[in-house]
């Protein structure tokens, strides 16, 4: 049987898909689960869902960036994209819980507007928004300048070493240590923008790269899903997440194939999840989870009510959304 080459364009036509496949697993990585439980280091792999998710996006990135290289244009897009949505659901979340007579509004302002309390104390609410906004504030210089000077695409592994100075750096750690969670995404965004001109320019690879594809799969998967169900809490989250970059390119290259042979009915079940993945996780978890918790369903029959519950109010917010704005 004749192994077929790697189609990188297969990234971009399976985007939606790989999408939905990222949303699913972070569900799964939120609801709670416990800690001898068998499924547990697995279940904790699911936060690669956000790695997919930036990876994807500084892919869908630099396809937008090369067909319109405008700095105006870019911004507009991406403030429509996500800024009104989560403008709603921040809302939402942090006016229930403040305090009119006594709460700080600055605080409370900034709290909806960018999630000031992630940069300044780790608050963990919501805490890709703060993050990706960050992102897409610096990916137009980053692809400028990689367009003016080509050698700069090897800025990520600066990146990488930019996390073991923030553990290890005992001044710098204090300074700004308590976002390692960001740091650590850094890389794989700025790698997916690199990637996009390889996926838009449909690039193929031999069928050997498969074999490699393979191994670097395996042997990246089994060391988390051992880390973290053998020493969950006894490293550093951000090595973890140095393994995650090879990881996440090598699952999104076998979804791909995976993708391939699913029925066309699973693909565009796939694709729907992607298209509110945004919406998705913005609610799943402190709109819906979280009241389903109490209960103690098990697992996964919370899992499956979170996704069932989660859907149509993910679905009506995307429309609403999409009716305010202009088109």
């Amino acid at each position: 049987m004749r192994i077929r080459e790697i189609e990188l364009a297969d990234v971009s036509r399976y985007r939606g898909e790989l999408m939905g496949a990222a949303i699913l697993f972070i569900i799964l990585f939120h609801v709670p689960l416990a800690r001898n439980d068998m499924f547990f280091g697995l279940r904790r792999c699911g936060n690669i869902g956000v790695d997919m998710f930036l990876f994807l996006s500084g892919v869908g990135l630099w396809y937008s960036w090369v067909k319109h290289p405008s700095v105006k244009y870019f911004y507009r897009r991406r403030l429509l994209r996500i800024f009104p949505t989560w403008l709603v659901i921040s809302s939402l979340f942090y006016l229930q819980r403040f305090n009119f007579e006594t709460g700080d509004y600055v605080d409370l302002f900034l709290d909806i507007t960018v999630n000031w309390g992630f940069w300044l104390n780790d608050e963990l609410t919501f805490w890709y928004m703060p993050a990706i906004m960050m992102l897409y504030l610096w990916a137009p210089l980053y692809m400028m300048l990689i367009q003016k000077h080509p050698v700069f695409r090897w800025l990520p592994v600066l990146m990488v070493c930019w996390c073991c100075i923030v553990q290890w750096v005992v001044p710098i750690h204090q300074a700004v240590g308590h976002i390692e969670i960001f740091w650590s995404r850094v890389p794989i965004f700025f790698i997916g923008i690199n990637a996009g001109e390889l996926v838009r320019k449909e690039t193929r690879i031999e069928p050997a790269g498969r074999w490699l594809v393979l191994i670097t799969f395996l042997m990246t998967a089994t060391t988390c899903i051992w880390l973290e169900q053998m020493r969950h809490g006894r490293f550093p989250l951000f090595a973890e997440r140095m393994i995650y970059i090879p990881l996440t390119i090598s699952l999104i290259l076998l979804l791909d194939d995976l993708f391939r042979k699913m029925p066309k009915w699973l693909n565009h079940a796939f694709f729907f999840l992607g298209g509110v993945s945004l919406e998705i996780y913005l609610i799943h978890n402190h709109f819906v989870m979280q009241y389903l918790i109490p209960y103690r369903l098990g697992y996964w029959p919370t899992v499956l009510l979170t996704i069932v519950l989660t859907l149509p109010l993910a679905w009506l917010l995307q429309q609403i959304i999409k009716r305010l704005l202009p088109s």
